[in-house]
């Protein structure tokens, strides 16, 4: 899962996929193939490296989670890189549709100025681990995982995401995200100390311009 992404998502109904997502998908798979590449690498002759199954850590999530009051808008802060997300004033809605499901609208501005979106929906799967989220934004596409492991629900929220591709290859994603667009700094060391106390590195973490960012 990622914490923002940056592409509309496709019009099933008609059967079209626009460019961006054309551009998208082909980075999926082109990661997938350097990944997979690597794996035959590794399995073969060119055997340099130990094979390590895949195992996502399991840290606490937020107890006695209140999704009512976690929607809204959130601004993401510092994040893992990912290869979705490469502009700048991301944020993220969150609101109520049927069946209990939450539609997620993302936005970034991207470096020529323009404002990419996607639109995404999430599910709670587990009524005992309402903190858990599963969150789908291409229909081509499995659910990922949103976990909220620690949230205020006014001014911060920490974020995880990992799964495992073809048992070997492990995902994962982390982001802080916050109310407005800054947040503390011992506010966010806190949080990166929830990651590492998990065995989640956090050196790699970026932090998110939100500087002259727009409202619309």
């Amino acid at each position: 899962m990622t914490c923002t992404m940056a592409v509309i998502l496709p019009d099933i109904s008609k059967n079209v996929v626009a460019d961006a997502d054309i551009r998208k998908m082909n980075k999926v798979l082109v990661l997938l193939s350097l990944q997979l590449l690597f794996f035959s690498m590794v399995e073969g002759k060119w055997n340099l490296f130990p094979i390590r199954k895949c195992k996502c850590p399991n840290p606490p999530i937020q107890e006695n989670f209140n999704l009512t009051k976690y929607l809204g808008t959130w601004y993401e802060i510092v994040k893992k890189p990912t290869m979705f997300e490469e502009g700048s004033c991301i944020r993220a809605q969150y609101s109520l549709i049927e069946n209990g499901k939450i539609k997620m609208l993302n936005q970034q501005t991207l470096s020529d100025g323009s404002t990419n979106k996607i639109e995404g929906v999430a599910t709670q799967a587990n009524p005992n681990e309402p903190a858990k989220l599963g969150v789908k934004f291409f229909w081509f596409m499995p659910s990922a995982p949103y976990w909220v492991l620690s949230s205020d629900y006014e001014n911060y929220s920490l974020i995880y995401s990992c799964f495992c591709f073809l048992e070997f290859i492990q995902m994962d994603h982390a982001c802080i995200l916050s109310r407005s667009r800054s947040l503390p700094q011992d506010t966010v060391q806190q949080l990166k100390v929830i990651l590492t106390s998990n065995q989640i590195m956090t050196d790699d973490m970026t932090f998110t311009n939100q500087i002259n960012c727009s409202e619309n």
